[in-house]
């Protein structure tokens, strides 16, 4: 921090009570893989389930990130460190404000993702490798992004041109190249309940409420 002049400020309204009225915890479930593995269908989907039984939830994705707060970054290795730097920042207070944080970023470097945990701390990050093989994740290739980085219009891309670090600790790891985005969404959910994120009412009431990958 440049500037010695500032003072953490403690609110009187904590995080243990938004979270009470909430009815549920804050936590950060942070869904990384190769563009393609599913990250953003499956955080959307997570969302819609939580969000019909009441629960406070905001994804990050990582287009729409780069629309606004990151739209100053590249992809080089420097820009991408910062724009997870960013991202780790407001995850890290919408915790605080009992939210449950959806993440969808690539994320290839295993720093970055472990610099956010570190910000976030480890109770309230939950990694969620989105497994899928580059082949299926390229058949898939609905942006174009594989056949241009291919033709190379894409400088740095990830997977092809650049390096995807493979999560070696993560809470889940799901193969979204085989299984049904149901199973996905169950397998998060079940995760939520273990760890006392969301209650079993809650569990119970969002479950089943994805639907199968087409």
């Amino acid at each position: 921090m440049k500037s010695t002049n500032t003072v953490w400020h403690n609110a009187t309204v904590t995080r243990e009570r938004r979270e009470g009225q909430n009815d549920h915890k804050g936590v950060a479930l942070w869904f990384t893989g190769l563009s393609g593995s599913g990250k953003s269908t499956l955080a959307h989907t997570v969302e819609e389930a939580l969000h019909q039984k009441g629960c406070r939830t905001y994804v990050f994705d990582g287009d729409n990130v780069r629309h606004g707060l990151c739209a100053d970054l590249g992809f080089s290795t420097e820009d991408r460190s910062e724009n997870i730097r960013r991202i780790g920042e407001m995850v890290r207070l919408f915790v605080d404000a009992g939210v449950i944080a959806l993440t969808a970023f690539i994320s290839p470097f295993r720093k970055d993702r472990q610099g956010v945990r570190q910000r976030v701390t480890s109770d309230d990050f939950i990694e969620v490798y989105c497994r899928c093989p580059l082949e299926i994740c390229e058949q898939r290739d609905v942006k174009g992004l594989y056949k241009r980085a291919r033709a190379g219009e894409i400088p740095e891309f990830t997977g092809i041109s650049s390096p995807y670090e493979e999560p070696q600790n993560a809470e889940l790891i799901l193969d979204t190249g085989t299984t049904s985005l149901t199973d996905c969404v169950d397998q998060v959910l079940r995760l939520l309940g273990e760890r006392g994120v969301i209650n079993s009412g809650q569990l119970r009431a969002a479950s089943g409420t994805g639907k199968t990958r087409g």
